[in-house]
């Protein structure tokens, strides 16, 4: 059977959440069969370490997929005459883009629909493509996976999808992500803030994940405990992030937050690795991949009390409230200070972690993958 996949993400050094899924995924499916052919479409010129095995064929549109605009001519034009150019069975989107005008059955894993819930906070093309496309592809899809509960749950209400057509296929955790010895912490400390306890962010810059919530919040902790932590955030702007200049500019504790830009992985294992502990306080999450990265490297988590986050986080995180300073602040306090509670999260965590891994979400991937080509 020949597979063609939506491979848009796969990107040298930059591989977000859902390249990441994409990634880990499609490495594993593509070696583990064989007898299958697997078409790989790109939108620039690949790299080639995503291809994997010798069953993937690469190839790439004539435009790049960074516009709405660009996405409809892409999705709706140019990938279906691909699609019929070579004979494919089927076509596989990991990341939500995907067809509506083509004979050739579509699956589909869409990982949220924040756009549903918070559209102003996209521009106003991506958020009518998004609502417009992604709904529609989803309903004609011949199957459609998600990457936890709530997400399903949040697709079926907002689209009102029958629960039977999606699958649930939870992140895992890029295999780098252990736990540091203590002499490699110490050297991290040291190279990041010259020895001094920090708490890292780690993920895009965009509204969903509250970073103005973050950073009020540590500026209150700071401001009532008068510790010497830090605050690092490695991630890249997207668009509107200009609140969250703002913001910056309106606390006291500027000088103790270190904006650090988007980071090689090999670097990011050192610096989550050596955190007193992962703040994730988004509003929307979908999933939250670094959460179970925080867990592989024995990091305890303080993230928000809503949407996936407590489902993926279980007992190993401390939960707050994303609209709350005090509830933020108070939970960076109880972290930095009662070493006996940070301790029994990272034992939970241990255990928690037990629950994602690459190889089973590949698995699960290809057998919903199954289903589609047998209907």
């Amino acid at each position: 059977m020949r597979i063609a996949v939506n491979t848009q993400l796969l990107l040298k050094d930059r591989l977000e959440g859902l390249g990441s899924f994409t990634h880990e995924t499609l490495k594993r499916i593509t070696k583990q069969h064989p007898e299958h052919e697997f078409i790989f479409i790109f939108d620039r010129t690949w790299d080639q370490e995503f291809i994997y095995s010798d069953n993937i064929i690469p190839v790439k549109t004539l435009l790049p997929s960074r516009h709405p605009i660009l996405w409809y001519l892409r999705f709706q034009h140019l990938i279906p005459r691909m699609l019929k150019k070579y004979q494919a069975d089927l076509f596989i989107s990991t990341d939500g883009w995907s067809i509506t005008n083509s004979n050739v059955k579509t699956f589909n894993v869409i990982h949220d629909v924040e756009f549903v819930h918070r559209p102003k906070q996209f521009p106003f093309l991506v958020r009518a493509y998004f609502n417009y496309y992604f709904k529609k592809s989803a309903l004609q899809s011949i199957g459609l996976a998600t990457v936890s509960e709530f997400s399903k749950t949040d697709l079926v209400n907002a689209w009102n999808i029958s629960p039977s057509k999606v699958d649930v296929i939870y992140n895992g955790s890029n295999e780098i992500y252990t736990p540091l010895m203590p002499h490699e912490i110490e050297k991290t400390l040291h190279e990041t803030t010259k020895g001094i306890p920090y708490f890292i962010y780690i993920g895009s810059l965009n509204p969903r994940k509250n970073i103005e919530g973050m950073l009020l919040g540590f500026d209150h902790f700071k401001q009532q405990t008068k510790l010497p932590h830090k605050l690092v955030i490695v991630g890249e702007k997207m668009w509107r992030s200009q609140s969250i200049e703002q913001v910056f500019e309106r606390i006291h504790s500027k000088t103790d937050v270190l904006f650090l830009g988007r980071q090689t992985t090999e670097l990011l294992h050192k610096q989550l690795g050596s955190a007193v502990a992962l703040i994730l306080v988004s509003h929307l999450e979908g999933f939250g991949i670094p959460i179970i990265e925080a867990m592989n490297c024995d990091v305890p988590v303080i993230c928000s009390n809503i949407t996936a986050m407590p489902e993926v986080a279980g007992n190993a995180g401390h939960l707050v409230d994303p609209n709350s300073i005090n509830s933020i602040a108070n939970g960076m306090e109880k972290l930095a200070t009662d070493k006996e509670y940070r301790n029994q999260l990272i034992e939970n965590g241990r255990m928690q972690r037990k629950n994602f891994s690459w190889d089973v979400s590949a698995e699960k991937l290809w057998n919903s993958i199954e289903k589609c080509m047998k209907t």
